[in-house]
């Protein structure tokens, strides 16, 4: 423990030191800070993904994002915080287009034949009461967006990172840089948040609205 944290120091003296350098215009020390960093990136994006293909194809994205966005990085956090928070966001678009790229297909199987060859007979589905169903959803959902928008920033980024892209705790930890009593802090917070919003959306019923 006592030799971990003055590497850790040195490597960030380090870090602040190549940043400075690559926002004057030195390719090389960008070069070098990718160096240091690309391995835990990639291992981040591969955790994320279960990918290895799209874990390189986010380690490429993620290096360039912060190359185009050097000159904008005031050092409020660590260098290396910085890109895991870049690559993280680049591993969460990746699976929401994968996720939609799979219900896509889905809903695009070919259709089923009987041993005639006839068309298989589908259920007749009640399409008024399965659009009503939807809207309903839809209202739900539009909801709980609004609520989740005004939650504060790392309310919300915990919120989206566990709820809804299902990242673990530990995950989320190396994400974030916070401890995991932290995230599970704010995770109970925000869920208590979105309740609320969804007791109020079912209650007005009750109110007759």
């Amino acid at each position: 423990m006592s030799q971990e944290a003055p590497q850790e120091d040195d490597r960030q003296e380090e870090d602040r030191r190549l940043l400075a350098r690559a926002q004057d215009g030195d390719v090389s020390a960008f070069e070098a800070l990718v160096g240091l960093h690309q391995d835990r990136v990639y291992g981040l994006a591969l955790r994320m993904t279960r990918s290895e293909a799209d874990a390189a194809e986010i380690t490429q994205d993620t290096f360039l994002s912060a190359y185009q966005h050097l000159k904008d990085f005031r050092g409020e956090a660590a260098f290396g915080s910085w890109v895991h928070r870049i690559a993280a966001n680049h591993a969460l678009m990746r699976l929401r287009h994968r996720r939609v790229a799979q219900a896509a297909e889905a809903e695009l199987q070919a259709p089923e034949f009987t041993e005639r060859g006839t068309l298989a007979d589908y259920p007749v589905t009640d399409w008024s009461r399965d659009a009503e169903e939807k809207a309903l959803d839809a209202e739900l959902g539009q909801a709980i967006q609004q609520a989740a928008d005004r939650l504060p920033e790392g309310y919300r980024e915990v919120f989206l990172l566990k709820d809804v892209d299902g990242l673990s705790y530990e995950q989320i930890a190396e994400v974030t840089g916070d401890s995991i009593p932290a995230i599970k802090s704010r995770l109970h917070r925000a869920r208590l948040a979105l309740r609320e919003a969804i007791d109020l959306f079912y209650n007005r019923d009750n109110r007759g609205v």
